[in-house]
């Protein structure tokens, strides 16, 4: 898992569970507080009904306090007019009389005997009356009361609300509270994305030039754009570069000093070795045919540190087809010499690449030689070029032995022979043919023959324009 990825989870995790906590808790407290509000309403409530109780008291009979309570603490509806008070639309009263909520209050009043003057409740349990917040059940619902005696008249006084309505205000209002942290997650989540996403673009920018960077070409990384948590990572990162490139430059220079040192003995050995077999030839020839495999071998490690390095690749624009002929006819005397046939196959006649026109030469020289070293006699070599893409592709098929498929990537190593019995080469011939190809910013590929037949096929694939990332890859 990448460590952008990590701590983007890590982070969205995190506002995640601070928000449902953060919700949960604003919700419990919304609610909590709300009941307590609806508390204190129903308490004042019953104040206000304990002091219009106390001024009848004073200013009327006993007899018309039930008639007055009812008229002022009862809901005024027409019985001529049928109202549904459980719906929610057409909360006001026709007329602006009142509103529904007030059919889901309630009020009760007892005379100091607890005989009942006014009873909107009906909930018949006014024996046992206490003062304070209790519970009653009544018409199908469960109500919140809260009880008093007057200290004066000795009437006792009972408001009452419905608790569905209490919680409903309640839920309503809570998550009015929790509603904007909930729509607001989703663009805080967005936010916290983006910003770990801009937070490690330096680091991706960091990361381009160490990607695209090849071995002949290493620099060191621009710490003026690392960040500060990572400045020290990239100052190591460039020492050991610039280790790197001392390293390969040593090793590319020995390699390159060796083989031009050792041009000169091996020639002046091959000449005494000529002189000498004029006198023994039965004793010189196996000399001069191992003299000329290190003469060899010094070639193709002059070849692949020049490749290798890139000296002098400058790419231009040139005919495929034509090196391609060129090719098969510089190999032809050597396959005529076996007996093998070198056949080429071109329908573009004018396959027009960027290339490195000595370099493709030798590239197809080195193919159709470990074609002709590891063919029998009397065996056709056929080379193909087909477009492909954007680009072209060139095959070389011949009906050797083959290479097994697990053994392929392996046989274009370095200084690899799987059949050290046939042939004197050093094993550098495929390797230094596809070094060329991704040169150019190719690819090369080790197959079967297409029609089954015993043998192997070397695939290479180049680009009709060459670019310059095309070579740092």
């Amino acid at each position: 898992m990448s460590l952008t990825r990590t701590l983007t989870l890590l982070v969205t995790s995190t506002v995640l569970l601070i928000a449902l906590i953060a919700s949960t808790w604003s919700y419990i407290e919304s609610n909590h507080e709300l009941e307590e509000l609806f508390d204190a309403e129903l308490a004042q409530s019953t104040r206000i009904v304990q002091g219009l109780v106390r001024h009848l008291v004073d200013t009327q009979a006993i007899e018309q306090l039930p008639a007055t309570l009812s008229e002022t603490l009862t809901l005024p509806l027409d019985p001529a007019v049928e109202l549904d008070l459980e719906a929610d639309e057409d909360e006001i009263l026709p007329g602006g009389v009142g509103h529904k909520y007030e059919k889901k209050l309630a009020f009760e009043v007892w005379t100091p005997e607890r005989e009942p003057l006014l009873d909107t409740l009906n909930s018949d349990d006014n024996l046992g009356l206490a003062p304070g917040y209790s519970w009653a059940e009544s018409r199908g619902h469960r109500w919140r009361t809260f009880t008093l005696q007057d200290p004066e008249t000795g009437f006792w006084i009972r408001t009452a609300q419905r608790e569905d309505i209490r919680g409903e205000l309640s839920q309503e209002l809570a998550l009015g509270n929790v509603l904007p942290l909930i729509l607001a997650l989703p663009l805080l989540l967005v936010a916290v994305i983006v910003a770990v996403q801009l937070g490690f673009r330096p680091l991706a920018r960091l990361e381009k030039p160490i990607r695209h960077m090849a071995p002949e070409r290493i620099h060191p990384l621009d710490d003026r754009q690392a960040p500060k948590e990572v400045a020290g990572l990239v100052q190591a990162v460039n020492t050991l570069l610039r280790r790197l490139d001392l390293a390969l430059e040593r090793e590319r220079r020995f390699s390159a000093d060796a083989a031009h040192e050792l041009r000169t003995p091996l020639a002046a050995l091959r000449l005494n070795l000529e002189r000498a077999c004029t006198e023994h030839p039965e004793l010189s020839q196996d000399l001069i045919q191992s003299v000329d495999r290190m003469v060899h071998l010094v070639e193709q490690m002059l070849l692949l540190n020049r490749v290798d390095s890139g000296i002098d690749f400058v790419p231009t624009r040139n005919n495929l087809s034509a090196i391609l002929e060129q090719s098969v006819a510089d190999v032809a005397p050597l396959a005529l010499k076996k007996q093998i046939d070198p056949v080429l196959e071109d329908n573009t006649h004018q396959a027009m690449v960027q290339c490195h026109s000595a370099l493709i030469n030798t590239l197809m020289r080195s193919l159709l030689a470990n074609a002709i070293q590891y063919s029998p006699r009397n065996t056709v070599i056929l080379t193909r070029l087909v477009a492909e893409g954007d680009g072209y592709s060139i095959s070389v098929c011949d009906q050797g032995p083959g290479i097994d498929a697990g053994e392929r990537e392996r046989a274009l190593s370095r200084f690899v022979r799987l059949d050290q019995r046939q042939g004197g080469g050093a094993g550098l011939g495929l390797a230094i043919a596809r070094r060329i190809a991704e040169l150019h910013g190719g690819h090369l590929v080790l197959s079967d023959r297409p029609d089954g037949g015993s043998g192997l096929c070397v695939r290479v694939w180049l680009p009709t324009s060459y670019r310059c990332e095309q070579r740092r890859r």
